[in-house]
């Protein structure tokens, strides 16, 4: 029997991992999230690996969703019938809708 111990492989990053600040990292993010910006290129700017931003992105945006109220107002749904606009909320029942869609046709 061959035992191999390779202690690093060909190719592969030589260092530590580098760790960066929560400042830097929110800064980052703050910048990723404007409008128009070109994420991968931002990234390249800073000194870090594309999808390392994106990551950090998409878990500031998680934490986000995951700290909205839960007191919001489900969205509403807008229906256009002829000329009136009818908003339901997305909880309501196919019956309640179907009354609704009859009174309007009968107005």
């Amino acid at each position: 029997m061959v035992e191999a111990v390779v202690e690093r492989l060909d190719g592969a990053p030589v260092g530590e991992r580098r760790r960066w600040s929560d400042e830097f990292k929110a800064q980052a993010v703050t910048a990723a999230l404007e409008p128009g910006v070109n994420v991968s290129a931002l990234a390249r700017r800073l000194g870090i690996s594309p999808p390392q931003l994106f990551g950090w992105r998409k878990a500031f945006l998680n934490k986000q969703s995951e700290g909205a109220p839960a007191s919001m107002p489900a969205p509403l749904v807008e229906i256009m019938v002829g000329d009136v606009t009818i908003r339901i909320s997305p909880d309501l029942s196919e019956a309640a809708l179907r009354r609704i869609f009859r009174a309007v046709r009968s107005a």
